[in-house]
């Protein structure tokens, strides 16, 4: 009797070991059996109509506009279809070609390498690193006030350390929706303390949420070694911080402010949005001086986003590797998850661990959450699964 099975992609390599393949030419078929999508915008229309024969003659597939085949826009996009056998091919003929085109087939090239070979983040540990939030605020929206106190605090963050966290987050400011911003002098008040008495206690990497670049400065004295910005960089002065104090920083994507970002936001293209926001941001960190390993990207999960945005975002995950970075979510316990639910913060927990199962299935690197303890056996488990 026959039998017909449908292979997940990502096993070629061992389903070609299996039935005794030659090592050649499961080296030479593997490529052949990866089927990757790529997005390429600002093309000239003439280098874009020039792709997608290239593509058509190499066995794949390339979509364009109508206005790119009648040469009516300035620039045009791209979407190229294809195993990595046909980039392979495509990609050496486009080095040739004019419009632009060897540029492209550079940064095609590095998009796939990033895809298939996530970055590792600067921050030691196994598997898929875990964040742990440490709020000390009053008004945060679900430890809003627990750990005010700096002891307090100091015994949450050696807790989450030995529950298993790689990075210890603590931020002065709640960044909710509608909150409101807090002065520069309350928040170091805040921080500071908490971060130069958990760094006499620990080694591990200490993080402050910060956009403000006096904090940050002020916290790495204390003994931070990693500034997670939700700003992203976009605080008057914050760029040039990051490039002098030479440490990992997270640059994460945001509609609007804290006080505005949930007031209807809208979006025509949300993953491409981001994406090219986040692009944005890290090219001028680099030119500004950080180093590109020590930068790490972050979508933004509810800052300025409705349900179905954050749910489109969290399903395409992966592609935010393609750029290069390493990639943080954070989701734990967020208001998504109670429209979904319909539960209350503290009801949130298996939903964010779901989340969580989900996103180190797509290679991501970071994940901020406030229940370190239960987040780290899902990443075990998930990462098992992944190392077969």
């Amino acid at each position: 009797m026959f039998e017909a099975r449908v292979l997940s992609l990502k096993d070629i390599e061992n389903e070609l070991d299996r039935m005794g393949c030659d090592p050649r030419g499961v080296e030479i078929m593997s490529p052949k059996g990866r089927y990757r999508l790529v997005r390429a915008t600002g093309l000239d229309p003439r280098g874009a109509n020039i792709l997608k024969q290239e593509f058509l003659a190499a066995g794949g597939e390339a979509a364009v506009s109508w206005s790119a085949l009648s040469l009516t826009e300035d620039t045009s996009e791209v979407i190229m279809m294809g195993t990595i056998s046909h980039y392979n091919r495509v990609l050496r003929k486009l080095e040739e070609q004019p419009f632009a085109l060897p540029s492209l087939s550079k940064e095609v090239r590095k998009a796939l390498e990033c895809f298939d070979e996530p970055k590792e983040p600067p921050i030691p540990g196994e598997d898929t690193r875990i964040m742990g939030i440490l709020n000390v605020t009053p008004d945060s929206f679900y430890d809003g006030g627990r750990y005010s106190e700096k002891d307090l605090a100091v015994q949450r963050a050696l807790a989450m350390v030995e529950q298993g966290a790689d990075i210890i987050d603590v931020g002065g400011e709640s960044t909710r929706p509608g909150s409101e911003r807090s002065s520069l002098q309350e928040e170091i008040d805040r921080v500071v303390p908490v971060i130069q008495a958990i760094s006499e206690k620990t080694d591990v990497c200490i993080s402050v949420d910060t956009h403000k670049p006096t904090v940050a400065e002020k916290a790495v004295e204390a003994g931070a070694s990693m500034i997670n910005d939700v700003f992203g960089l976009r605080t008057e002065g914050m760029l040039e911080t990051a490039g002098v104090l030479d440490v990992p920083v997270v640059i994460m994507h945001m509609r609007g402010t804290p006080e505005t970002m949930q007031k209807d936001p809208k979006y025509e293209d949300v993953m491409g949005e981001i994406y090219s926001f986040l692009n944005k941001q890290a090219i001028l960190a680099e030119d500004a001086g950080v180093s590109p390993d020590n930068i790490i990207i972050d979508p933004g999960i509810g800052f300025g986003k409705k349900l179905q945005h954050n749910l489109e975002i969290i399903s395409r995950l992966e592609e935010f590797n393609s750029m290069g970075y390493p990639v943080l979510l954070g989701a734990s316990r967020k208001s998504f998850l109670g429209d979904i639910l319909g539960k209350e913060a503290e009801g949130r927990l298996y939903g964010s661990l779901g989340i969580a199962a989900v996103a180190v299935q797509k290679s991501i690197s970071i994940l901020r959450v406030h229940d370190v303890r239960e987040t780290v056996d899902v990443v075990k488990a998930v990462s098992s699964l992944q190392m077969r």
